[in-house]
This record gives structure tokens, C-alpha cells and sequence, in this order.
């Protein structure tokens, strides 16, 4: 089933006590080209991330914003610097009893002496938080790839309707080319016998001309080259790999045809149904820049 490059997904879950959120999105691009935003404490995850969307994605420009809530993580720590805090001590224990003064020491009075408390934030664990960070973003990989397979699934229902016109354009051309023919044969007998009389007309002279132009308005290979490529596309948007670099060039075969029979025509109505058919293969065109 195709996938649709445009999609959006999301996950949340817990690591290591810290809150994790990944969304990520993406649009159209000729190649995979990923933007992956954490905090900056947190961009030792960023290659794993990467890793994860390359697993999933071929395609596109993707966005994947990470975020971190750590207020319930308890990851601060109150330190104690007990050398300096011994120091204060000797000192308040010294001065009152040199100089007669009262020792009203309190814990929370030395506490309020520079740099006793200190608080620090506990070392993170980068490998499990990163496992924790890629496991999460799996989860919105996930999410991601069901939207853009429904989207795929409208676009290939939506190509297969636009083939299915493509093919009865072509059969048109089909049953219109012969009719040029004759058209041809029938004006080209009035012209010789209105120029040399019944008696001079060549009939050999007549097939002869009417095989060369038959030769130079024959679209028999054309559209035959055209219901093969019709045929492989189908193939294409039914399969399960990314296809959509392909299709575009297949694309580009579609008009090949189309504009040669274009040019070989020398009938109005074939002409007319030329401008429908390269209508509907520019439509495909236009949507096959959507699928992976």
C-alpha cells in the first residue's frame, strides 16, 4: 500500500522519571531530510531518533520536536560541603569563646553561609533515556505511518480513477485513428479526380500515398507503449515499497506517448482528446508528488 509523504503522529510516555513527548510531521521533499529538536541537555538522543524515522520513512521532510518535563523526575540534590561547614563551626566556636560572647549558633543560620548548600542536578543516564526517547518516538512512528497510509489509500484510489479515464481516451484514439485514414484516402481520390478526371486516377498511386501517411499518423505503437505504462503503474501503487521517485519518472513516459500521438494526429476530435488525456496525466503528475 502507497504512503502518503505528508502525515502527522504523535506519542508520549515516561522515562528514567521524566515525561517524554514526540510529535513529529512532515511535506513533501525529493529526499529524506530530517529535523530533529530536544532540549539541550537532551542531544546526546538526536542520532537514535534519526535512526528511528529512517526505519520508517524514505522520503520528505520530516520534523520531530522532542519534549522533556522533568519537574517530577527528582533529579536535583541538596550537597553538603562539609569541610567548609566544619570551618564555620571552629570559627563561631572560637570567637565566642575568646571574646565572651554567646554561641547562638542555629542550624539554619549556618546554613545561610556562602556556598554549605550547593545544589546539583543528578548525572543522566544518556544510554537508557535514549532507548526510553526512541522507544516513544517508535510509538509515534507508528501513529504517523497509519495517517499517512490512509492518505495513501485516497491517493491511489484517486490515480486509479484518473487511469481509468486514461484509458477510455485512449481507446478513443484508438478507434478514431482509422477514421483519419479514410478520411484521408476518400479526400485525396476527390482531389486527383477533380484534377485529372476519373479516367487518370492511379489507384496504386492512391495506396501508395495513402500507406506513407498511414505510416506517418500510426499511433498503434503509442498506445500500446501507454496501456503498459498504465499497466505498471497500477502494479506500482499496489505494492508495499516506497515508489514514488519511480512513478515520477514512469510520469514522464505517460506524456512521451501522449504528446507523439499528439503530433501524429490529423484529426480534430484526436486532438481534442489529446488535450484531455495530457489534462488527466498531468492530475496523476500533480498527485504522485504526494506519495512516498
Amino acid at each position: 500500500m502507497i504512503k502518503s509523504m505528508t502525515g502527522y503522529g504523535g506519542a508520549k510516555g515516561s522515562v528514567e522519571g521524566l515525561e517524554i513527548s514526540v510529535e513529529l510531521k512532515s511535506v513533501n521533499n525529493r529526499y529524506l531530510d530530517t529535523s530533529v529538536r530536544l532540549p539541550r541537555s537532551f542531544l546526546f538522543a538526536e542520532d537514535g531518533v534519526k535512526a528511528a524515522v529512517q526505519r520508517h520513512i524514505s522520503r520528505g521532510k520530516v520534523d520531530v520536536f522532542v519534549s522533556v518535563d522533568s519537574s517530577s523526575a527528582g533529579d536535583m540534590t541538596v550537597k553538603i560541603n562539609e569541610p567548609l561547614l566544619k570551618g564555620y563551626i571552629d570559627a563561631i566556636n572560637s570567637i565566642a569563646r575568646d571574646y565572651g560572647l554567646p554561641n547562638d549558633m542555629a542550624a539554619m543560620s549556618i546554613c545561610r553561609f556562602p556556598d554549605v548548600l550547593s545544589v546539583e542536578k543528578k548525572d543522566l543516564d544518556a544510554e537508557a533515556i535514549t532507548a526510553g526517547i526512541v522507544a516513544i518516538a517508535e510509538e509515534a512512528l507508528k501513529d504517523f505511518d497509519a495517517m499517512r497510509l490512509r492518505e495513501g489509500e485516497k491517493l491511489r484510489d484517486d490515480v486509479l480513477s484518473k487511469l481509468g479515464t486514461i484509458d477510455s481516451l485512449v481507446s478513443i484514439v484508438e478507434q478514431e485513428s482509422p477514421k483519419t485514414l479514410a478520411d484521408y484516402r476518400a479526400r485525396l481520390e476527390s482531389k486527383m479526380a477533380e484534377v485529372l478526371g476519373t479516367a487518370g486516377i492511379d489507384e496504386n498511386r492512391i495506396l501508395a500515398e495513402a500507406a506513407i501517411f498511414a505510416d506517418r499518423i500510426a499511433v498503434d505503437e503509442e498506445t500500446v507503449r501507454l496501456r503498459s505504462h498504465m499497466s505498471q503503474l497500477k502494479t506500482m501503487i499496489s505494492g508495499d515499497s516506497p515508489t514514488g521517485r519511480k512513478i515520477d519518472f514512469l510520469i514522464q513516459e505517460f506524456n512521451r506517448e501522449a504528446n507523439t500521438i499528439g503530433s501524429k494526429c490529423q484529426n480534430s476530435h484526436i486532438s481534442h482528446v489529446v488535450v484531455d488525456l495530457k489534462s488527466e496525466i498531468e492530475k496523476i503528475r500533480e498527485q504522485i508528488q504526494n506519495i512516498e
